[in-house]
């Protein structure tokens, strides 16, 4: 009977052990935080076209704030520039003398709509820009008729000359070495095309012209940080025209086609706050005429929610560029944005787009041994394009109130929080390079 009472005795204290055993393995746990820093929301400034003002007015303000930015840049029209307007294809004489004898119908259309601009006509390009606008609004036969309008004016002679530009460009014009120090301070610059044209209505070859040769500008005088993104212009959701620009580039603001990322548009007025999606992208555009209230309205509904991502679309400023803002008005804005700083990653495009891929195929294994945690971060992703920390929340044991984070030779140290299931230190981890360790440190 005694060894039978001693036996349960015995039993009973392994199973308490191996409970508290398994409760502390439940404890320590380790999930990557939905954004950066564990804040609530993101937000993208992006600027459209690199108009001068938004360097020498909207960049001085946001360094202020310390903000970075996205700029969305037409690659020909800036000084130093290897690639310009050029129509890739067959003499375009001849294609001006087929237009008297055979109306342009679905055969020729795309050549003609690319070349009419590529002509050194004044108004040449209009027609080109006019004719696309129709052909994404669905209105394929009046995109017809203003081709075959536009080729019998050049046959009458009723354009006139394009006139040469300054040779420096004029006093507006950027550098690429304005951009190169930009892009050192942590600004993104990304491809807008060589010269903004409609692309889903130019033929292969001068589609991807546009897409690549402004890459190719972009990556000799910027490196290939920069050619991660790119802006269809005129915010196109051509299938075809997107198509060709995300098998150049990893991201397009036009388009980024994730399952877990629902995608809202300038124009669609959907309550982002009504998707089931892991991740919304909720573009907004600033115009002229856009109330301070309703911007302000915007950064609300984020900071009260814990997936949207606000990406804003700035174009003009101070009266330079098309729908400007002022800069009292973005300066006010802005410090809008910096008062809820405490719940809104302000970030790149690029930033954004690489955070939630990255989390979204990482995968993350915390083991414990005494007074250290390790923590092993990983992604299938390409380790050369995708390194960009994140954030991770681990849980630790109660009686650790500060904890030394150690990643190859970066050390920091971390106090930790508490939530509902107990204290837990966040901290910055890069994925693949090597386990994290968080050492217990005494105090």
């Amino acid at each position: 009977m005694k060894k039978t009472v001693g036996a349960l005795v015995v039993l009973a204290a392994l199973m308490s052990l191996a409970a508290q055993a398994g409760c502390g393995r439940q404890d320590i746990r380790t999930e990557i935080a939905k954004w950066q820093d564990g804040k609530a929301a993101a937000v993208s400034l992006t600027y459209d076209d690199g108009s001068i003002n938004q360097f020498r007015v909207a960049v001085p303000l946001m360094k202020g704030f310390g903000f970075p930015a996205t700029f969305h840049i037409i690659t020909g029209e800036i000084s130093g520039s290897r690639y310009h307007g050029a129509f890739i294809g067959r003499p375009t004489d001849a294609i001006v003398r087929e237009t008297a004898g055979v109306p342009t119908g679905p055969d020729n259309f795309f050549e003609r709509a690319s070349a009419i601009g590529r002509l050194g006509l004044q108004g040449g390009f209009d027609y080109h820009l006019r004719a696309g606008e129709m052909f994404e609004d669905g209105k394929i036969d009046a995109a017809y008729r203003l081709i075959d309008e536009a080729y019998a004016k050049v046959r009458q002679g009723a354009f006139k000359p394009e006139s040469a530009p300054p040779p420096d460009g004029g006093k507006n014009a950027l550098t690429w070495d304005d951009l190169k120090v930009l892009a050192g301070e942590g600004y993104e610059f990304s491809s807008h095309t060589v010269t903004h044209p409609r692309l889903a209505v130019l033929d292969e070859a001068n589609l991807v012209y546009e897409l690549e040769k402004s890459r190719e500008d972009i990556l000799d005088h910027l490196g290939p940080k920069h050619t991660f993104t790119i802006e269809c212009p005129f915010g196109t959701e051509d299938e075809r025209a997107v198509g060709y620009a995300l098998a150049r580039y990893p991201a397009s603001r036009n388009r980024l086609s994730e399952a877990f990322l629902e995608e809202l548009n300038r124009w669609n007025d959907k309550d982002p706050a009504a998707s089931a999606k892991e991740y919304v992208q909720w573009q907004r555009g600033v115009l002229t005429a856009t109330a301070m209230s309703q911007m302000k309205g915007w950064v609300d509904t984020i900071a009260g929610r814990d997936n949207i991502w606000l990406v804003l679309v700035f174009h003009g400023v101070d009266g330079i560029g098309w729908e400007p803002k002022t800069g009292a008005e973005l300066e006010e804005y802005f410090g809008y944005i910096k008062s809820l700083e405490a719940r809104l990653w302000v970030a790149t495009f690029q930033d954004v787009t690489k955070y939630m891929r990255e989390r979204m195929r990482g995968q993350v294994t915390t083991s414990r041994r005494g007074g250290t945690i390790e923590v092993d971060l990983r992604h299938d992703l390409p380790a050369d394009v995708y390194d960009l920390p994140l954030t991770l929340k681990t849980h630790v044991p109660a009686g650790w109130t500060s904890v030394e984070v150690r990643q190859g030779s970066r050390t920091t140290s971390a106090s930790p929080a508490r939530d509902e299931r107990g204290p837990y230190v966040l901290y910055q981890a890069v994925p693949n390079v090597g386990p994290v360790s968080l050492i217990k440190r005494p105090g």
